[in-house]
C-alpha cells in the first residue's frame, strides 16, 4: 500500500469556479426522514477488526441496509430527485445517468418513487445481474462502451439530445449543482455516525471512487471535531483519481487497468470532492487488488459481509505496515471509524 501524506489545505489549480461541499446535514436529514423507508443505519463496534488491526476501537457505519437499496448511494440521487419534486411534479421528466454500481439504483428508485422515468448507461463490463436489478427498479438500461467513462460520455450525449436531466455523482466544470446537492444527501450518514459514536474517532478511513462519499463525510467530520481526527482517503491503485490529482496540483485523469473494486474504479475525480478533500483529508492511500480482497475477507470474518469496494477503508487500515502506522499516529489507543458502504457484490 502507498500513502501520500499532505499538509492541509492543498492548493489546487483550476478550481476557482467549483463550490465547496455542503455541510447542511439538517436540511438533508429533514427531507430524507419523510421517506417511508428511511431509517438510521447501525454503527457497529467490531472487536474482531480492532483486535486484528491492533487498535482500541473500530467502529463500522453499516450502510448495507440503507433504504432497502443495499448501499449509501440511496441517499444521493434519490435525494436530488426528491428535492426536484419539492418544486413541482417530475412525472414528465427523464433522469439519465451512467453507473458502475449503486448510483444507478438510486436514480432508478428515486425516479420511480416520484413517477419519473430513468435511463441508466452501463459499460460492457458491468454484470448482467446488476442490469437486471436496475430494470427491476424501473430503469431502462443501455450498455455503452468498455469503461465507466465511456458510459458517462454516452449518458451526457443522450441528455443533450433528448432534453433529459443528467444526474451524475461526479462533478466537472459547468456541472456542479446536481452533484453538490447529491453529496449533501450523503451527509446524512455521517451526521448519524456523529450522534452514534460514544467518543470522537482519532482516525477515519474513507473509500473513494469519484470522491463524493469521502468528501461529504470528511467535511462533516471537520465541522464536528475540527482538526482532531486524521482522515485517510482510500482508492484502488488502479484508479488513483484523487491521489494523482493531489500530486499534480490539479484535476487529472488517472490511467490504470480495470479494478476488481469496480464501485471505486473511477479515473477522474469529482471536482467538488477534490476541492473539499484538499482541505479536509490528511492522507491518500492506494490499496492493491489483493489488499482490497483481504479487507473484504476480514469484514466477512467479522460478520460484516461486503465487497472489496465496500470494505476498502477496512482494507487500508489492515494493510498498514509499522512505518505507516507510526506516520499516521495509529497505536493501541486509536479509535477508528470506517464506512461499510455496500453489501456483497
Amino acid at each position: 500500500m502507498e500513502i501520500l501524506h499532505i499538509s492541509r489545505p492543498v492548493s489546487l489549480r483550476g478550481l476557482d469556479d467549483i463550490p465547496l461541499p455542503s455541510q447542511d446535514a439538517p436540511r438533508a436529514q429533514a427531507l430524507v426522514a419523510r421517506c417511508p423507508v428511511a431509517a438510521q443505519t447501525p454503527l457497529e463496534a467490531s472487536v474482531a477488526i480492532a483486535t486484528q488491526t491492533g487498535v482500541q476501537d473500530v467502529w463500522i457505519k453499516d450502510e448495507r441496509g440503507r433504504m432497502g437499496l443495499g448501499s449509501f448511494k440511496a441517499l444521493g440521487a434519490a435525494y436530488v430527485i426528491a428535492c426536484d419534486a419539492q418544486g413541482g411534479p417530475v412525472s414528465a421528466r427523464t433522469y439519465v445517468t451512467a453507473s458502475a454500481g449503486n448510483h444507478g439504483m438510486s436514480v432508478a428508485a428515486g425516479a420511480a418513487a416520484f413517477g419519473a422515468a430513468s435511463v441508466v448507461y452501463i459499460a460492457q463490463t458491468v454484470p448482467d445481474s446488476f442490469a437486471a436489478r436496475l430494470e427491476e427498479q424501473g430503469a431502462r438500461v443501455v450498455r455503452e462502451g468498455e469503461t465507466y467513462e465511456d458510459s458517462l460520455q454516452a449518458a451526457e450525449q443522450a441528455a443533450e439530445q433528448n432534453g433529459w436531466d443528467l444526474l451524475s455523482d461526479g462533478s466537472w466544470h459547468g456541472y456542479t449543482d446536481r452533484p453538490h446537492r447529491l453529496m449533501e444527501g450523503y451527509t446524512v450518514l455521517m451526521a448519524e455516525a456523529i450522534e452514534q459514536l460514544p467518543l470522537a474517532p482519532t482516525h477515519i478511513f474513507l473509500q473513494a471512487g469519484v470522491g463524493g462519499l469521502a468528501c461529504a463525510c470528511a467535511t462533516l467530520a471537520r465541522q464536528a471535531w475540527g482538526d482532531a481526527p486524521r482522515i485517510v482517503v482510500v482508492e484502488p491503485d488502479a484508479a488513483p483519481a484523487l491521489h494523482g490529482s493531489i500530486v499534480a496540483g490539479e484535476a487529472v485523469e488517472s490511467v490504470g487497468p480495470v479494478s476488481e473494486m469496480g464501485r471505486l474504479d473511477c479515473k477522474m475525480p469529482s471536482l467538488i470532492a477534490l476541492k473539499g478533500l484538499a482541505e479536509d483529508a490528511d492522507a491518500f492511500a492506494l490499496i492493491s487488488e489483493h489488499e482490497g480482497q483481504a479487507g473484504a475477507g476480514l469484514a466477512m470474518v467479522a460478520g460484516l459481509g461486503s465487497s472489496p469496494s465496500g470494505a476498502a477503508g477496512i482494507a487500508a487500515l489492515a494493510a498498514l505496515d509499522a512505518d505507516q502506522r507510526a506516520a499516521l499516529g495509529i497505536n493501541a489507543q486509536s479509535r477508528v471509524l470506517c464506512i461499510l458502504s455496500e453489501g456483497p457484490a
